[in-house]
């Protein structure tokens, strides 16, 4: 596909881009109505295809929940293995599109690996993630930057304070929730581990506060958050941070979100899955 359209598309969804003016100009770069509504069917978000751990899988407990937030109840979907013992939590951050159902699945895909897993709903302020994506969208130019920390830093402190967690806690986070991981390994000094999937960096003067290891994932073709990266990197060398910086060459921004039609790349979604899961391994186990 033309990366135009993958770029205006990219547009769309991460700034206040109004559905007709997409549409008007999609249909300028396409060259037909017909056509935009064909690049459009392999761009949008496909729910169909959340579900890669089963709702009803036997080794998984899972629960909505709720907890004290910040002049609010913060919703939640949380995932645990099934079975005695401590556990090393994972608080797993969405896209601007709000606790969806690929989401939910990451979630399982956690706990499936020995976690426990919470994704919070960034939008409990507002009654909690709408159905229609578009409006989602809308709301979080709504969010309260300073309420919204603080409700995911609570989100860490319920994790810890659940009877089957080990103590140890970790993050993960896309696009607009790798931003929120990036800020959560900035503001919490007890974070074992913080992994980022093509998020928005921290300002450098922050960097220092970092005592999380940290792992950064990069779509090669994402010209908008990539512009960031050799701040933040400079930045990471000069506080001595340990951290990990991956881009995979060739691959869109959303690379790992497999409802997310054309943009997914099955094979670096593979690989940075496996090192997200290596480095909980080694830090909250």
């Amino acid at each position: 596909m033309d990366q135009k359209i993958i770029n205006l598309y990219d547009e769309y969804t991460h700034k206040p881009l109004s559905r007709k003016s997409f549409m008007n100009r999609l249909v300028k770069l396409t060259g037909s109505a017909a056509m935009a509504m064909t690049a459009l069917s392999v761009l949008e978000v496909g729910y169909a295809n959340a579900e890669t751990v089963s709702k009803q899988d036997e080794d998984l407990i899972l629960e909505d929940i709720s907890y004290p937030g910040d002049d609010c109840t913060m919703k939640g979907y949380l995932a645990r293995p099934k079975g005695r013992g401590k556990f090393g939590s994972v608080v797993v951050i969405h896209e601007n599109r709000g606790l969806n159902p690929h989401i939910k699945d990451i979630a399982r895909r956690v706990a499936k690996a020995g976690f426990i897993a919470l994704a919070p709903d960034a939008l409990s302020p507002f009654g909690g993630t709408p159905a229609n994506t578009d409006d989602a969208r809308g709301m979080f130019s709504k969010i309260d930057a300073s309420k919204n920390l603080n409700n995911f830093l609570n989100a860490l402190d319920y994790l810890k304070s659940r009877k089957e967690s080990n103590g140890k806690t970790a993050c993960v986070g896309f696009c607009w929730g790798g931003r929120m991981t990036n800020l959560l390994a900035v503001n919490s000094a007890s974070l074992n581990a913080a992994v980022a999937y093509y998020g928005g960096q921290p300002d450098a003067a922050d960097v220092p506060k970092i005592k999380a290891k940290l792992m950064l994932h990069y779509a090669g073709m994402d010209e908008r958050v990539n512009a960031g990266i050799p701040a933040y990197e400079a930045a990471l060398k000069s506080s001595v941070i340990d951290y990990q910086l991956f881009i995979y060459d060739g691959v869109q921004h959303a690379f790992n979100n497999d409802t997310g039609g054309e943009r997914y790349n099955a094979d670096a979604a593979k690989l940075a899955w496996g090192r997200t899961l290596e480095l909980f391994n080694k830090t909250i186990k």
